[in-house]
């Protein structure tokens, strides 16, 4: 998968037949196509074709900010400094909104682009009809106000603010767009502080108590410390009827496996969107309301890219490891009701038709191994298993995760809870996965 639906040259894209061009922007747009995203696309294109001819540098359209689920508009690379540009077409005034959307949208890169972590990244807003309008350069580079443009002073603007920042410093293009996600110590380090400073009932007032967070926590974190300790690769199976504690619990582990100074990154994944949206938005509503109780003042999008760095959709962290053959940053991954994941035949089906990617053959569980079997040392994946709830057309449950281990993945290390064997077995219906599991892993009470 490509970071971006177009990416070339000033040069060459000025030479680019425009039609050309957009149809490389069809052609990657997962979704239908409407008349207003057609009609931007093409205006941005004659635009950026008239105001670039100027200057030297790469252009990048639609380009994907890793995990976070965004696309910017476009992002110039000009002398090694990074124009993340927000357009909005025929728009005649500069909206709260959009301004606050083209900043985040740098400090996302900031955060978590590799490539992107201590380069000047200069926001600019392009409402095409709106009055001009004089922008603070400096104001901008610590990434807390927009640069305002219209349709007339774009190409001024830019000479502008290239005739006053210059960096030294090499930017390779290549380098820049292959980059990896990967969180500064500075979002881990507050991510950590939010998570510890939230209100622990909040979150899970309506999945509490039923297993002792406590002791499953230490538990797991004996697991991965062995596997670290001893260079293995582990995968657990934590099971438990809904409201058993289980996403706290991940929380937890999730949280507490966050340690940046010894290269150790981890994340809770969940395909529920809606659920990571509610654990994103507890922990921002807290964050937020304990410095007004504090005295202190935080913006709500600081808040939530805070929790983003732990709380991610695990759709997003597949789309971002398909386009790399490298490991992923973190060392620790805990998937929210794994027997979820999609079966061979669902993930095919939507790889061809969502993602233009014809012959993947690989179940989720059997992807999501594959992903973290690419670290060379140890690794270990925390699957929460939700008990009693139905399993969906096309969803995999627990057995797909045990046929992937057994027929590619023999030489990970497997931890059970003793329910996924007991019987009745609502867990895993199949006797011979069964009697291999039993005989390969390690079961835990």
């Amino acid at each position: 998968m490509n970071t971006s639906y177009y990416q070339s040259s000033i040069d060459f894209f000025l030479n680019e037949n425009k039609n050309a061009i957009f149809g490389q922007l069809a052609r990657h747009h997962q979704h239908d196509l409407e008349d207003l995203q057609k009609n931007a696309w093409l205006e941005q294109i004659d635009f950026l074709k008239q105001e670039l001819k100027e200057f030297c540098g790469h252009l990048y359209f639609e380009f994907s900010i890793p995990r976070m689920g965004k696309r910017v508009d476009n992002i110039l690379i000009i002398n090694n400094l990074i124009f993340v540009i927000e357009f909005k077409v025929g728009d005649k005034s500069y909206s709260n909104y959009a301004q606050n959307q083209t900043i985040d949208y740098c400090l996302d890169l900031q955060n978590f682009h590799e490539g992107s972590h201590n380069k000047t990244i200069i926001p600019i807003l392009i409402a095409t009809n709106a009055p001009s309008t004089t922008s603070q350069i400096d104001s901008s580079l610590d990434l807390t106000r927009c640069i305002l443009c219209n349709k007339e002073n774009f190409k001024a603007t830019l000479i502008k603010i290239l005739d006053h920042i210059k960096i030294e410093e090499s930017l390779n293009i290549e380098t820049w767009e292959n980059s990896i996600y990967k969180p500064t110590p500075t979002i881990i380090e507050a991510a950590q502080a939010l998570y510890k400073g939230h209100s622990v009932e909040e979150i899970s007032r309506s999945d509490a108590g039923a297993i002792n967070l406590s002791n499953t926590s230490i538990l797991i974190n004996e697991i991965i410390e062995d596997s670290k300790a001893q260079h293995r690769k582990s995968i657990c199976f934590l099971t438990g009827v809904p409201g058993a504690g289980k996403t706290l619990a991940g929380l937890n582990i999730a949280n507490e496996r966050l340690k940046a100074d010894e290269s150790e990154h981890s994340v809770f994944l969940s395909g529920n969107g809606p659920l990571v949206d509610v654990l994103r938005e507890a922990l921002t509503r807290d964050s937020v309301e304990s410095a007004k109780r504090s005295g202190q003042r935080i913006l709500r999008t600081e808040a939530e890219r805070k929790a983003k760095a732990f709380i991610q959709n695990i759709h997003h962290f597949r789309d971002d490891n398909l386009r790399t053959p490298h490991a992923p940053i973190e060392k620790v991954v805990v998937f929210d009701e794994a027997q979820r994941a999609w079966q061979k035949e669902q993930v095919s089906k939507f790889m061809q038709q969502k993602k233009g990617i014809t012959n993947f053959d690989m179940s989720e569980p059997e992807y999501l191994i594959s992903v973290m079997d690419r670290h060379e040392d140890w690794c270990a994946i925390i699957c929460l298993i939700g008990g009693g709830q139905e399993i969906n057309t096309g969803e995999a449950g627990v057995s797909e995760w045990i046929e992937s281990l057994k027929t590619k993945y023999q030489s990970w290390d497997i931890y059970y809870s003793d329910k996924i064997l007991a019987e009745p077995n609502t867990y895993l219906n199949n006797l011979d996965l069964s009697n291999w599991l039993e005989q390969h892993g390690h079961q835990k009470n």
